[in-house]
């Protein structure tokens, strides 16, 4: 088994143990547990959206403005028409 695939492994298992152990605590356990289960869920939930918009904001504040865009040279023919030669 590659290294990755071992890594992939241990991921899975682990979030399959994760998800067993949320359940049971949320609907196995007291009111009490189960209300406090919630609370820190929806809390972490929040912290990472509020984080993620922080950042981008951040990111945004600081990071200086694009150089305006040169405009392009225009051509000296018109469609259709051949160029002059110089001589």
């Amino acid at each position: 088994m590659e290294k990755d695939q071992a890594i992939g492994a241990i991921i899975l298992i682990a979030s399959i143990l994760g998800i067993i152990i949320y359940g049971w605590l949320l609907f196995f356990f007291g009111a009490q547990i189960s209300l406090l289960v919630l609370q820190i869920t929806v809390f972490i939930a929040m912290v990472a959206i509020l984080a993620i918009l922080a950042w981008i904001g951040w990111t945004m504040a600081t990071t200086p403005p694009p150089k305006p865009i040169e405009p392009e040279l225009t051509p000296t023919t018109t469609p259709g028409q051949m160029p002059k030669e110089e001589k």
